[in-house]
């Protein structure tokens, strides 16, 4: 998996490369149709687009992690999502599904102080750590360290006996 993040993610960053230097010289070329352009409308618009634009890469890389724990926390929330989530969203090395809940366990949290303490951690350093890897190394980094982290649960589980699930990585 690890691997598989890792080439993705150095795929994605080759052409999200290539499409900002084709968009900067598309844009030098397009400068004077600015000024034809209609404005945008709507003040609740021009504030959310101010907020995300003054963003730091990481923080709005951070954004959509955050985003996706939060809408996770919320299906823990439905009554009619719990097998399912039990299933998918928490890790244990005798259930059926072993390789999913490596993954989607990291988006989990039953708590919401356990939640909120972990996503303040990861918007605290989002804006150094993604200035120094870069947004989709970042990412990799992030999921791979969520999977490696339930398999090191899944050992230690093995290890003591004790099958009962958990969640989070």
């Amino acid at each position: 998996f690890t691997g598989s993040a890792f080439g993705s993610a150095a795929i994605w960053q080759y052409e999200s490369l290539k499409s900002r230097v084709q968009t900067y010289f598309e844009e030098a070329r397009a400068d004077w149709m600015d000024k034809m352009r209609p404005q945008k409308r709507g003040e609740f618009r021009k504030q959310v687009n101010s907020w995300w634009n003054s963003l730091t890469e990481g923080q709005r890389t951070v954004t959509g992690i955050i985003a996706a724990n939060v809408f996770v926390f919320c299906l823990w929330r439905l009554p009619g999502m719990r097998r399912f989530m039990f299933t998918y969203f928490t890790s244990n090395p005798s259930s059926r599904a072993l390789c999913s809940p490596m993954l989607l366990s990291t988006f989990s949290h039953f708590s919401l102080f356990h939640m909120a303490a972990n996503m303040y951690v990861l918007w605290s350093f989002s804006s150094s750590i993604v200035s120094l890897l870069g947004c989709e190394q970042f990412i990799a980094v992030y999921l791979s360290a969520g999977v490696i982290s339930t398999f090191v649960s899944y050992v230690a589980k093995m290890a003591t006996g004790r099958f009962e699930p958990s969640l989070g990585a």
